[in-house]
């Protein structure tokens, strides 16, 4: 029952017209000096001559306007090419891949790890692992999840960690590395926790492995790569550890979200009555602990309120996400740990007490539009 009740508490348009505009300019200048000169003659042929500056300037104008929607057309289907290469590069690089979460569908880790899969439009299948027994991971001597088992032409790999899988795929989709190669550069490293426990961290976990080029293309500056960074951070190491004691704040509420658990989850008939309601009240009193060991408030809800509305802070009201037109890891991210309470009452109080509602809504609707 102890494994159990991870389930939700886991670990150029205007230069193309000038271009237009210069030669008619240049022709009306020939067409006035013509007009001057010919100005004394008299008959059909000053007509004619007085008439031909005109007809070659206005021919001359139609030239230059055609040319610049000529060069403007080009310029945007150019553009559109290379989107299209861009998409149709991205696309083959995941087609290469087949990918299996194993996952528990309440761990915010794993809804992290779901948002970012279906925000990129990269196909996975998903192995639901029982809390309890947990067989469907015994071939892993990495007992937690999520995890990510990544084919690859011959090659297969097993990603652990939610950031270390999002960085290590999303560096593949960018940079068109081999998966084998960039999971060399997340290695896990053994530390003790302040509980005294020994537990696996991976370095790097947070830095998307790119050149020069690639990082500028996908951030266009330092300023925006250390902003994500840092709120992929603060997803999990503050946000995720505010969700267990807000959807196990009460009696009740923890009885709803073990109800929610055992729907969602593989659990056999027994296992499931079980968890229920014995793993209801034991995370009752366990969300009491964590309470004391993160320092938050009698009222958890209040520490909820304050990061929801920290985090659109951050966000501000200049641009719809933080990733500017679109969402990034760090909005991924977060909306990811905060999908795992939808249908709670901490959810709903989280929407109706703070400013986050309409940012999730548009990331929702990013992720629903992703090309399937």
């Amino acid at each position: 029952m102890a494994h159990a009740v991870r389930a939700l508490w886991p670990h150029g348009r205007a230069v193309a017209w000038r271009l237009g505009d210069r030669p008619a300019l240049g022709l009306h200048a020939q067409g006035r000096a013509g007009f001057t000169r010919a100005a004394g003659g008299s008959g059909p042929a000053a007509t004619a001559r007085k008439g031909g500056p005109r007809l070659l300037g206005a021919a001359a104008l139609a030239l230059g306007g055609a040319l610049g929607l000529y060069h403007t057309a080009r310029w945007h289907l150019r553009a559109q090419d290379l989107r299209a290469e861009r998409s149709a590069s991205q696309l083959s690089l995941s087609s290469r891949l087949q990918l299996t979460l194993y996952q528990y569908k309440t761990c915010p880790f794993c809804s992290k790890v779901r948002a970012f899969l279906d925000f990129h439009a990269l196909p996975y299948q998903v192995v639901e692992v029982n809390p309890v027994r947990r067989a469907e991971i015994k071939f892993s001597s990495y007992r937690k999840v999520p995890i990510v088992m990544a084919q690859e032409g011959e090659s297969l790999q097993q990603l652990n960690d939610s950031s270390v899988i999002i960085s290590a795929l999303k560096t593949y989709l960018v940079s068109g590395q081999p998966l084998a190669d960039i999971i060399t550069y997340y290695p896990p490293m053994k530390a003790v926790n302040d509980q005294g426990k020994e537990v696996t961290e991976f370095c790097n976990k947070y830095w998307l492995m790119l050149d020069e080029k690639e990082a500028q293309r996908m951030y266009g500056g330092k300023e925006a790569r250390t902003e994500e960074m840092k709120w992929r951070q603060w997803a999990d190491d503050w946000l995720v550890h505010i969700i267990s004691p807000n959807v196990y704040r009460t009696p009740a509420e923890a009885l709803a979200s073990f109800d929610y658990i055992v729907k969602e989850g593989n659990f056999g008939t027994v296992e499931g009555a079980m968890a229920k309601y014995v793993g209801a009240a034991a995370m009752y009193f366990i969300s009491k602990r964590l309470k004391r060991r993160h320092h938050l408030r009698d009222d958890v809800r209040e520490d909820l309120y304050e990061a929801a509305n920290k985090w659109v802070a951050a966000v501000g009201k200049d641009r719809p996400f933080m990733g500017g037109q679109k969402p990034n890891l760090a909005d991924l991210a977060v909306y990811g740990v905060l999908r795992v309470m939808e249908g709670l009452e901490a959810f709903d109080d989280l929407m109706r007490h703070t400013h986050i509602q309409p940012w999730y809504l548009r990331v929702e609707k990013a992720i629903a539009e992703a090309p399937q």
